[in-house]
This record gives C-alpha cells, structure tokens and sequence, in this order.
C-alpha cells in the first residue's frame, strides 16, 4: 500500500511540471498529461482506501526535510479511513472536474497553464490530507492558499479576478497568522508536532492551553473554510473559471478547514468552550449564509453562499463532537455543490459567459441533460429524501436535537428551509419560464458537448445512490460512522430506532418542502419580471442583497484607513528615508568627484608636491609611534 499512497500525490506533481516545462509546446493538448494524472491518482486513491478498510492506521516516513541539531522532521504520511475518504473525494471529483474542463477551457490561450495549476491544486489538497504533523499540514495548507490564488485570479487581466484573488489571498492570512500560532503554542506546550504524539498526549494540556490552542486552529479553519467572520473572499473567487470554483467550493480548499478539526477532535475535546464556539459559529455562518443566498442574482454567488452555509452544517456537526456526521455531509456536498458549479457553467457556456439570473430562463427544452442534472443537484442540496444531501443533513440534526442543543437545532432546521427555497429558484429562475436573455443569444443555446455533460451525469447518479449504502442510520450509527470510528469517536449519535427520530425525519422533509413549493409559488406562477428581481423592494431586502453590510462594514473599518496608512507610510518611508538615503549618497558621489576634479590640475609638479605631503606625513605617523 505504500507505494499507492506516494503515487496520490505524485500523479498530479508530475502532471504539474510537465505542463509548466512544456506548456507551450504540448499548448491545447495540456489534457493530455492532466487529465491522466488526476485519473491515476484516483485510482491510486481508491487502492488506499482499500487498504485501510480494515480501519487500521499506517504511518509512512519518506524522507528527512528538515534537519537542525537536534530537530529533525519527516515528511510523514500519516494514512487512516478518514485521510483515505478524503484523497478518494479530492481526487474522484478532482477528475470529473478536470474532464469538464477540457471542454469549458477550450481555446483558452492559458490551457496549459490553467491544467498546470488544477493539478498542483490536487497535488496541494492530497499532500494536505496525507500529512502526519502539523508542521508538513501547514506547509500544504498556505500551499493550497497560493494554489487558490493563482487559480481565482487565473484571468488576471480582468480588473475584478485580480483584486478577487488578492482578496482571498490577503483574508486567508489573517486565518492563517493565528494558525500558525496555535501551531507554535502546541510545540511549546508539547514539543511536539506529530500527530500520534500530540492527539496521545492532548490530556496533559490544561483546559485554558487546550482553549487557547484549538481557538487559534478554528481561526484558521474559519479563514479557509470561510466561516464567520472570514467568509468575505468566497463569494468573490467565482471571478475564476467555474470549473475552479467546483474545484475550490467541493473537493479542496474550503474543506481543510473541516477536515482539519475533525482530525485534531483530541485537542478540541479538552477544551467545552472551544467546540461550543465552533458549533455556534458554523450555526451561525450556516443561517447567515442561507438568507444572503436566497435573493442573489448572480447564479455563481448563490453556489458561493451556498457553499458558506454548507461548510456552517460541517462545522456544527464537529463542534456537537458528531464528527463522522460532519465529514459525511463534507463528502455528499462535494458531489452536490460540484454538480451545481458545473451545471451553471454549462448554462454560462451556452449564453456566452452571462451568470444573472433574470437574463436566464427557458433553457430546459434546449439544455435537457444540464437540466435534469441541476435538478438532482437542487434536490440533493434541499434534502429531498433518498438523495445523498437528505442522509447526511439529516444525521447533523439528529445530533442537534439528540444532544439537547434545541436551538442549534432550531436555527439549522431554518437553515434547510432557506437552503430547499434557494436552490430551486435557481433551478426555476435558470430552466423554466419564458426567455429573458437577448434574442441573438437566445438563438444560440445549446447543450454543452459530451466531454461536459458525462461528468454532470456521474455527480448526479453519485447524488442519487451514495446516501443509499452509507448513510442508512441504525442503533450503531451509520456506515459511514462506523467506517470512520477508529480514527473518529461516535458522539451525539440518535435512537434511529425511537419515535421522536423518525418525527425529526418527517419535519426535516417537510420543511424542505415548504421551501420548495415557496420558490415555486413565487418564482413558477406569474411571469418573471427581470426588473423586479434582486431589487430591494424593503430594508431586510437590502439588508440580504448587501450580505448584512459586512463588506462594506471591513471596507469602511479597515481596508481604507490600513490603505491610507501604507499610502503615508510609503510617501513618509520610500520617498523620504529610502530615496532619500539613495539621493543623499548620490549628491555625496558628486561633490566627491568635484572635489577629486580640482585635485587633477595636470601639472607634474603639483603631483609631485601631493606625493612629497603624502610621504611626510606617513614618516610623521611612524616616527609617532
């Protein structure tokens, strides 16, 4: 198995550098190496899987990357039934996605440069995953940021993908300072930063170290993850090509967060006040998210809040202790959320890069599979019973009721009200209904080419079936949770067998349904008027299309006065000290030469006279002495 686990990374490395090395020979046929690549990763990825179904754990040393005195570090793999889920996740979804792309990307003068970075993107995420100490997951997880950045900001000359990624690239520091000292205060407590140490010896950290340490991790799972109040950066990375924003919103960046609590639970188990704050964060941010989604516009930044609310579910699970619940929903909502991204790509595809909502409409007979596709994915991403999205909602809010946090509970099951309400008006608003985009462009739709629809039908069937063998509950947990339980403890699991469960059961279908049938009354039984969509007809209109002022509120609070203060510092420091100083040496050249001009008088005995000083008062010096 060990040469399987080295190969998950490798493959998507090696695709990378091929790429960047014969980019532009290889130019339009970048697929060729990238798409491979990914696809031998998975496989590879597949065949660990296997290997640790016994739910065994192997720890696998590669070689010494750090070595000072004493301190020695290995690059470790550190392989487990949790980092076997997640490499066959990041992976499988990674190739569906770099096949659509081979078609959404077509003719794209930077083809090979985008395939170089999706799958040093793959190659970061499973490196992330595979890490056996804190220092290599840190290493990986800033690789993943610059990944992130590259990608978000690929169509660099555009004006809004540029400042898009250096918004993402400048927010996920702030998460990642306090990372990397919750990371530096665990090596001074412990003096270690391997896994199997610590999490053996997170009994010995006071309640208070424990607290502090595992705040500072959640700030930067909240930065990666974009939860409250980090979450800025997300809806704006939907300036990239879509097939990045599925990359990014699925299967990658947004998931460390998740999975990187869920994998330190021993540190976070010491500390009550830290796991209560990352539950009601992410119930929070879950809320938040659902009620911005529901009156966006832009159909990639319904996916984007989405995906917010989403990772809020996640996030509550783990901080409930049902962490096996957490990561379920983390894998079903890949295949959802990265099914939505690529069926609104292929709807951007097919009206020539428009992404609002109210120019959309009517595509359904025109675009069939791309239709009926979405639809799965709406239905899996409401809930509707038998999908993958219903079995994993369904077990956070079991874990909410079940551990007697009413509230939580209350605020997440409003949560997948919002959540069935905003993911079908998409669908109404984007397929049903009469056309509302341009007659030329209305002339045009089509459905996208193969290469582009046979990934939306696997997501979908994976939509419909993989709830069905994993997530059926029983008085044990799930067999997902079961599947998981050597490297994460089964808390907060419900009676599947009690009334009260299957009561919960029947309120969650039927408040997905409300959500439902709200979007179709309002958005399915009159015509649709374009001017009336998405403006703000009251305050709390308003008040959700400006996402709660929370942009402008850091723009007013801290972009402009830190911008005006680096415009100060730049005037009062490059011009006055730096240039200054460069000046000041240059006028000092100057006045030297002037003065060593007036020496060169050209005539033989003035030189003879300089020389004649120079010797006496070299003999003056010796004699001095």
């Amino acid at each position: 198995m060990s040469t399987a686990v080295w190969l998950v990374p490798a493959f998507p490395l090696a695709g990378a550098l091929l790429n960047v090395a014969f980019g532009r020979l290889i130019g339009a046929r970048a697929h060729w190496t990238a798409v491979p690549a990914v696809g031998g990763a998975f496989v590879a990825a597949c065949a660990v899987l296997g290997g640790v179904a016994d739910g065994r754990t192997v720890r696998l040393p590669l070689a010494p990357w750090i070595v000072a005195g004493e301190f020695q570090t290995w690059i470790v793999a550190h392989v487990d039934p949790l980092a076997a889920t997640l490499l066959v996740v990041v992976t499988g979804v990674g190739l569906l996605i770099h096949l659509y792309s081979v078609g959404y990307m077509h003719g794209d003068p930077g083809y090979a440069r985008y395939f170089a970075y999706l799958n040093l993107f793959v190659f970061s995420m499973t490196m992330l995953v595979l890490a056996g100490d804190f220092l290599l997951l840190y290493v990986f997880w800033e690789a993943v940021g610059l990944c992130s950045y590259l990608l978000i900001g690929f169509w660099y000359t555009r004006p809004a993908a540029a400042a898009a990624g250096k918004k993402a690239f400048v927010v996920n520091r702030v998460g990642d300072f306090g990372f990397g000292l919750g990371i530096l205060w665990l090596w001074t407590a412990l003096g270690t930063l391997d896994y199997g140490a610590v999490f053996a010896r997170a009994g010995e950290l006071t309640p208070a170290v424990a607290t502090g340490i595992a705040l500072l991790l959640f700030l930067g799972a909240c930065g990666k993850s974009a939860q409250l109040p980090l979450h800025v950066w997300l809806p704006d990375a939907m300036e990239g090509p879509t097939p990045v924003s599925a990359l990014i919103h699925a299967a990658t960046m947004v998931t460390a967060g998740v999975y990187m609590v869920a994998r330190s639970h021993a540190l976070f188990e010491r500390s009550e006040v830290a796991l209560h704050v990352v539950a009601w964060v992410g119930a929070a941010t879950a809320l938040f998210a659902a009620s911005v989604a529901l009156v966006q516009t832009d159909i990639k930044r319904v996916l984007a809040y989405s995906t917010i609310s989403q990772l809020g579910y996640m996030f509550a699970a783990v901080g409930l202790g049902a962490y096996a619940a957490g990561i379920f929903h983390l894998v079903t909502h890949a295949f959802v959320k990265a099914l939505l991204f690529l069926g609104a790509g292929s709807v951007i595809h097919a009206l020539q890069g428009e992404q609002d909502l109210r120019r959309m409409g009517g595509l359904a007979p025109r675009m069939v599979t791309t239709t009926l596709t979405t639809v799965v994915g709406a239905a899996g991403l409401a809930g509707v019973p038998g999908l993958a999205g219903f079995f994993s909602k369904d077990e956070i809010l079991h874990a909410a009721f079940a551990g007697g946090h009413r509230l939580l509970w209350a605020a997440l099951l409003a949560g997948g009200m919002m959540t069935a309400f905003y993911a079908f008006r998409l669908v109404f608003l984007a397929f049903f209904g009469g056309p509302r985009m341009p007659r030329h462009v209305a002339q045009h739709v089509h459905e996208a080419p193969a290469v582009m629809r046979v990934p939306l039908v696997l997501l979908a069937l994976l939509t419909v079936v993989a709830g069905w063998p994993l997530g059926i509950p029983s008085a044990h947990g799930t067999r997902f949770a079961r599947f998981l339980a050597p490297v994460l403890p089964l808390h907060a699991e419900p009676d599947a067998g009690g009334l009260v469960a299957y009561m919960l059961i029947v309120l969650s279908v039927v408040v997905a349904a409300a959500g439902i049938v709200l979007a179709w009354l309002v958005y399915m039984t009159a015509p649709v008027r374009p001017e009336r969509v998405g403006q703000p007809r009251t305050p709390l209109h308003a008040l959700l299309l400006e996402a709660y002022y929370v942009d402008r509120l850091y723009d007013r609070l801290l972009v402009r006065p830190l911008g005006a203060l680096w415009e100060r510092l730049a005037r009062g420091v490059d011009l006055g000290l730096i240039d200054g100083a460069v000046n000041l040496v240059g006028r000092a050249v100057v006045v030297a030469a002037a003065l060593l001009r007036r020496l060169q008088t050209g005539y033989v005995v003035n030189y003879a006279l300089t020389m004649l000083l120079g010797a006496v008062v070299v003999v003056g010096f010796l004699l001095a002495r």
